[in-house]
């Protein structure tokens, strides 16, 4: 178990990567590009906005910044397609056969890196679905609240869309290609059941934001439950190559997972530094990958046994245990 952190642009790390060495890949890039420029963080951190959306109080709660997908032109658009189309072949290279992509998105530009990711070579296997209630959309036209307020513009977004990519196997059979590459397939949940595309999650809890203040931070729980499948056979390296707070990497180092980072914004990679041993630290008590309704036991129950629970976990270490 350890991590790597390289501050750079991932692009120019990936052109060096050895060829599949990589054997999983859990990232939340910046989905528009322009919302984590230099000049866009200046003013994030300024408070002023910019095409980060600095909202007022809404009901006694301030909301956290959150970048304005919708204000993408077609060329925008068009420019984030080959942006992923470049960094999915380089990705692809990277990857060992049968390596898992997980890459956060949002339902605006979801398919567009879908479209892209396929183009450079990835296979899509699906969505993972977290479900996740925050406070983007809903909201009444701008400027006529009142007279309107009975619409919303868009729907309330109650889930965040995790693409999910494999390279293609390298052998004939998925068995022989993680007998050979240690890739292929997910790892089941520590309660024996089948991986899900559905996640219940929340927003960080405050003590991690207390941690690593990123407008863009994830859940550990979360996190943690993506990392765990992301490597069948429970060994490999994980990398996000837009490690922002370090997240990712923490969620792996808690589990005992081999992982690295790249980050080009210094003051992300400064704060990764402080945030993964303190992330990678927390304790996070376990809860079934579906929730605690996700399924029934054998005794009718919509919890699992506590035998289940004690009996879930190959690994001692692990953050998300009991």
């Amino acid at each position: 178990m350890g991590y790597k952190i390289f501050e750079g642009d991932c692009f120019g790390w990936l052109k060096e990567c050895p060829p599949s060495s990589i054997h999983a890949v859990v990232t939340d890039p910046p989905f528009g590009l322009l919302e984590y420029s230099t000049g866009e963080l200046t003013k994030l951190r300024k408070g002023k906005g910019g095409v980060w959306r600095i909202p007022p109080e809404i009901g006694g709660c301030r909301r956290k910044p959150l970048p304005r997908f919708t204000v993408l032109s077609t060329e925008a658009l068009s420019g984030l397609r080959q942006f992923f189309q470049q960094w999915g072949e380089l990705l692809a290279k990277a990857l060992v056969p049968g390596g898992h992509v997980f890459i956060a998105s949002n339902p605006f530009l979801s398919p567009h890196v879908a479209i892209a990711l396929m183009h450079a070579g990835l296979e899509r296997r699906g969505e993972i679905v977290r479900l996740v209630r925050t406070l983007r959309g809903g909201d009444r036209p701008k400027l006529s609240e009142t007279e309107f307020h009975d619409i919303s513009v868009i729907p309330r977004s109650c889930y965040e869309p995790w693409g999910l990519y494999r390279k293609p196997l390298a052998e004939s059979r998925v068995s022989k290609n993680l007998h050979k590459w240690g890739a292929g397939g997910l790892r089941r949940t520590p309660d024996d059941r089948p991986f899900p595309d559905v996640l219940k999650s929340e927003t960080a809890p405050a003590r991690e934001v207390q941690i690593a203040p990123h407008p863009s931070l994830k859940p550990q729980r979360f996190l943690r439950q993506l990392v765990w499948g992301a490597l069948p056979l429970g060994w490999g390296t994980i990398l996000d190559p837009f490690m922002g707070s370090g997240s990712t990497l923490a969620a792996a180092e808690s589990i005992g997972y081999e992982s690295i980072g790249i980050e080009m914004d210094p003051d992300f990679y400064s704060m990764s530094v402080r945030s993964i041993p303190g992330l990678a630290a927390l304790y996070v008590a376990w809860q079934s990958f579906e929730g605690p309704n996700g399924h029934q036991t054998g005794h009718g129950s919509s919890h699992p046994s506590q035998s289940e629970r004690t009996a879930s976990l190959p690994i001692h270490d692990s953050k998300i245990a009991k």
